[in-house]
Formats: structure tokens, sequence, C-alpha cells
């Protein structure tokens, strides 16, 4: 009996898709200053946002989902932030950066600065790949159009989205006319289906959770990982034990406390996130000696408070069905301020 050439591995059941720049690396580029420290900045030198690294080494864990990287980074920057990923642990399987260079030499001077050219075919020709079951999570920031962009992403491959309002977006997005048909033929070649379960959304200019309310609860800000990792352990993507991992990485490495942390579970509470039985699940976790998680304590002396004050509050109401989001008045909001596309879409 001959055995075959290879093993195939097995399709993804997730999909975790994550931008770089204020997602995962602590990025500054608001000045020309900043974006030339970034651009000449050694692999070593580049540092990633507390329990980002953790928390994607945790989710890879089951060996059966897949990272997806799509970057407004340059592609000159590839060898660097490669080894960087490299550094801390983190494994891809695939990586998308940014052709400034051809977008400079063929005149595309939006496509620079924006967003929605660039990311939006970058992750629907991604989805033409991907196994029609496999669930995603988006991880992005505040600092550009990424609580737009995934939300669009999610809304156009459950068929929410119509040609009419994906026309209109597109052009008052300044989409070029090559990138906006590479949008078109990608989503058509996507089944209808609903896979997206979480935006997440790091707060790196301190947005207000609030303005995300637009976008429905499908999009989770986040001030750090803890709080992404807290979530991900209510949805079953993470174990009790996995979210105490990153907890103490970002104790021991990055300067948080019990208190930060501790405050980080109470905003999401009061935001109305399910945690109760992810609160039920921690505490267990942490009775018993275990040395790993002494620099947790008192965590279940607050978690078991926790567990109290939920109880108290009875059974959570069931999460609100996945609003209507008007993506033709909020693509203004998105754009770069000094966009240059339309400032009114076509009737």
């Amino acid at each position: 009996m001959s055995l075959p050439d290879r093993i195939d591995p097995r399709p993804p059941r997730r999909i975790y898709r994550w931008d770089l720049d204020k997602t995962y690396l602590q990025t500054d580029f608001d000045s020309l200053k900043d974006l030339l420290r970034t651009a000449f900045q050694k692999a070593h030198e580049k540092v990633a946002i507390p329990g980002a690294s953790a928390l994607i080494r945790e989710l890879s864990e089951n060996g059966d989902s897949r990272l997806c990287i799509v970057s407004g980074s340059p592609k000159q920057m590839r060898a660097v932030l490669e080894e960087k990923l490299k550094l801390d642990g983190v494994r891809w399987d695939e990586f998308v950066l940014k052709d400034n260079i051809g977008n400079l030499l063929r005149g595309r001077f939006r496509a620079l600065r924006g967003q929605v050219g660039y990311k939006l075919p970058a992750i629907l020709e991604s989805r033409v790949k991907a196994p029609a079951e496999a669930e995603e999570v988006l991880f992005g920031d505040d600092a550009e159009a990424d609580a737009f962009i995934y939300s669009l992403f999610a809304d156009l491959i459950a068929g929410r989205v119509d040609e009419r309002v994906l026309s209109q977006v597109l052009e008052a997005g300044g989409v070029y006319p090559d990138d906006a048909e590479r949008v078109r033929a990608a989503w058509k070649q996507i089944p209808v289906a609903d896979p997206v379960r979480r935006i997440f959304i790091h707060l790196d200019k301190l947005t207000p959770p609030a303005h995300f309310t637009a976008y429905g609860p499908r999009v989770v800000p986040i001030f750090n990982y803890f709080q992404a990792a807290l979530v991900l352990l209510a949805d079953g993507h993470l174990s009790a034990p996995q979210v105490l991992k990153i907890a103490v990485e970002m104790v021991q490495t990055a300067g948080h406390n019990i208190i930060t942390l501790s405050n980080s579970f109470q905003d999401l509470l009061r935001r109305g996130l399910p945690l109760q039985q992810a609160a039920v699940a921690l505490s267990q976790a942490l009775e018993g000696p275990n040395k790993l998680l002494a620099a947790m304590r008192p965590m279940p002396d607050i978690l078991s408070a926790f567990s109290k004050r939920l109880a108290a509050l009875g059974t959570p109401p069931p999460p609100p069905p996945v609003q209507a989001v008007d993506y033709v008045s909020l693509i203004h909001h998105a754009l770069p301020r000094n966009h240059k596309g339309r400032t009114k879409p076509s009737p």
C-alpha cells in the first residue's frame, strides 16, 4: 500500500483576522517623525501591545484555526515584521501588506491612506478560500476604519447588504474602480453564511466605547487584551486556564496588576457583556494551590464577589438580534479627515 506524498492540514474551524499597527503593535504614525522612527525600527525594538501575542498563541493551541494578518504597513517592512512575529512566538498562515510603492507609481494617492479599498477586497478574497462553515473573529483598532470595514465584510457575506448599498459605500469611500471590482468579484464567489462571531476594536485612541454602538453587539471595543480574552472565554474560544495565562503574562511583563484587570472585568460587566459563566469558570480555575497563578492573588476573592453579584442579577437576557447597520451614513465617520473621495454617494 502506497502512502500519500503529503498529509494536508485539516480545514480551519476558526479564522482569526488581525491588523498589526495599533492592534498588535504599539505604533505611532501621527507625525512624519513618528513615521520615520517606525520605518527604521528593528524587529527587537518593536513592542507588542500587552497580551496580544499571548492571546494569539492561546487561540492557536487547538490546532484547528488560521491566523490571517492584513496590515496597512508597506510591503517593504515584511522582513522586519515577520522577524518580530517570530520573536513573539506567533505563527501565521496569511500575511498581506500594502503596496504603497505601487500606489505611488500609479498615482493612486487616495490609496496611500484609504483603508476601505485595501482591506475590504483583501479579506473578501481571503474568505473565498475559507471553508463555508469556518467561524471568524476579527481584531482591529480605533485609529482607522476597522470597525466599519469588518462589519461591512460580515454583513456582505451574510447577505444583509445589497449591491446598491455596496456601490454607494465604495463610491463614498473613494475606492478606485479596480479595487471596487475586486470587492464585487470576491463577494460573488462566497457562499451566503453568517460566520463572523466577534469584532474586537482595540481602543488605542481611547475612543469611548459608545461610539461603536451603531455597529451592534458583535463589535466589542476593548481597552486591553484581557477584556478580549474574557469575551472569548464566554464565547467558547478559550478555556479559563488559558485566560489566566494571558492575565499572568500581562501582570509579569507589562505592568498590569490586579486592580487594572479587575477594572477591566467590571467595565465589560457595566457594558452588559454576558460574562456570568466566564466568572464562574475563572473562579473554579483559581481554586487550590498553583504557583503559576500566585501572581493573580487576590483574584479568587474578586471573582467570587463578581459571581455573587452576577447571581443576584439573575439570568441575563438573550443577546439582541443582529441589527441593521446604516453603512451609507457611517462611511463618512469612518473616513480619515483628509479623505478626498466623494462627500455624498450617488442616489
